[in-house]
């Protein structure tokens, strides 16, 4: 059994009415977040065009985790359209509203309304790194191989 952590969450005006991010299942890492648009609007995005998504809410991590906004697996799939910088990272230390970068890398025209699911939201814990700088490194049976040099 996991335990939870607990995060506050603001909700914007415009938010006001859109679920709040929640697990759609017992063993979802993700958490779906929605889009915050007015209603009736209708936000086209076409294809090899990008737009800021709000989501009207606005969260306070504790130190040590981050908030990665990752793009949903569907989306993806039968659209072409994903989160641009993806994992966008959300830092404890950020008090304003969660926007999604999505991008349409498909063949047609995407429709974004008022609650629609644009991302998803995991917590992660942080790792802090301190550099401690050396004249070499030590080896390994890769070495400096990158870029498919383990395969294709």
């Amino acid at each position: 059994m996991t335990s939870s952590l607990r995060i506050a969450l603001r909700r914007l005006p415009h938010g006001e009415g859109l679920p709040t991010p929640a697990y759609a299942s017992a063993g979802a890492a993700g958490m779906d977040l929605y889009a915050a648009l007015a209603e009736g609007q209708k936000l086209v995005l076409e294809p090899g065009a990008r737009d800021l998504i709000p989501t009207g809410i606005m969260i306070a991590l504790p130190v040590g985790h981050e908030a990665q906004v990752r793009p949903r697996s569907g989306l993806a799939l039968k659209h072409g359209v994903t989160v641009l910088n993806s994992p966008g990272t959300i830092d404890a230390d950020y008090r304003g509203e969660i926007g999604v970068i999505l991008a349409n890398l498909g063949d047609g025209p995407f429709d974004i309304t008022r609650g629609a699911r644009v991302a998803q939201l995991v917590i992660a814990p942080v790792a802090r790194a301190a550099w401690n700088e050396v004249a070499a490194l030590s080896q390994t049976a890769r070495g400096s191989g990158g870029f498919g040099s383990t395969g294709t």
